[in-house]
């Protein structure tokens, strides 16, 4: 907008424009769709497993055959992207689990692509879900080395698209990881696989129920010291920065919710795609209270994922994918 210089009321009654459902619906300036979504899924080992998180209700662990049952479901939804995450039968100190060509993403993105040539699937590439110390990276003296972690990062990340991935998600917050993995991808043919950086990762307490959902609580400590402070946006913006010089494709900012100045900074400061994650807790709560009757769940769902739009993201990564594709 050029100027405000409006003429004063009664002349300018901006209800004029909310009268009625057809003018509001006409004139709505952010409209959500279904290809906005992308659906997280928690994929592990076994047959016909299916366990249900308790701190998320209608969110499960799933084995890879009913994991491609909810890919059809998805997809008769209008949903066409999803996101994986590990839960591996075993785990060690530096997480190899995650980057062996038999791993549980590496098999189930094998079968998605076989099954559904035409979802999209984005894998996370971390390896807090791999190891036994629940951290994301090599540990010495209790501290997450970033150097020594970024070739296996790196190795994870090229397995994933040798898997058949079509987008793969860093969200470590090792500082390099994405110049890293865009170099081995590129070396190895994958020139055209793109990166969606989790840049702007801060260290939240809304994370509770996705670590009982992905089993990836640390041991010990916590993950400070590589996740962002919440209290910055400035830095917010250099990690986004730096990202996007080592060869990011998209950026995301996660959580979601409490984090939206920062998804419109970047929306105003970079022209490429913005993510977004409505992290676990940002859904259980809304579940929690909806169950309380204290609020009208559905309403507060489609109000939040069209908060996050308005505010510039692209794409969102949110549990509610499947409930609020019911309503669009």
């Amino acid at each position: 907008m050029s100027n405000f210089n409006y003429p004063n009321f009664p002349i300018t009654r901006l209800r004029r424009l909310r009268k009625n459902f057809a003018l509001r619906d006409m004139f709505r300036e952010t409209h959500l769709t279904k290809n906005d979504f992308i659906y997280p899924l928690f994929v592990a080992e076994g047959e016909n497993f299916k366990r249900e998180i308790g701190s998320m209700p209608n969110i499960f662990q799933l084995s890879i055959d009913n994991i491609l049952r909810e890919c059809e479901e998805l997809l008769s939804l209008g949903i066409y992207a999803v996101l994986l995450f590990g839960i591996p039968d075993f785990k060690d100190e530096t997480g190899s689990s995650g980057y062996i060509s038999h791993g549980i993403v590496q098999k189930a993105t094998k079968a998605i692509k076989e099954s559904f040539p035409e979802m999209l699937v984005v894998t996370d590439v971390c390896l807090c879900e791999y190891t036994s110390h629940g951290h994301c990276g090599v540990i010495e003296n209790e501290y997450v080395q970033n150097d020594a972690t970024l070739a296996l990062l790196a190795k994870q990340a090229l397995s994933h698209a040798e898997s058949g991935a079509d987008i793969v998600a860093p969200s470590d917050m090792m500082d390099g990881r994405i110049g890293a993995i865009r170099k081995i991808l590129d070396e190895n043919g994958f020139h055209e696989t793109p990166i969606m950086a989790y840049s702007a990762k801060f260290a939240s307490a809304f994370y509770g129920p996705f670590r009982e959902a992905a089993e990836s609580a640390p041991k010990f400590g916590d993950r400070k010291s590589y996740q962002m402070d919440f209290a910055n946006g400035n830095e917010a913006i250099r990690e986004i920065v730096l990202d996007i010089q080592e060869g990011a494709d998209i950026v995301m900012v996660k959580p979601a919710l409490a984090y939206l100045d920062i998804i419109r900074r970047a929306k105003e400061n970079f022209d490429l795609p913005i993510a977004a994650y409505n992290v676990s807790g940002e859904y259980s709560m809304v579940k929690a209270a909806a169950e309380k009757g204290w609020i009208d769940g559905e309403r507060v769902m489609m109000e939040s994922l069209t908060a996050m739009k308005r505010a510039g993201t692209d794409v969102i990564i949110t549990y509610f994918a499947k409930e609020a594709a019911k309503l669009l």
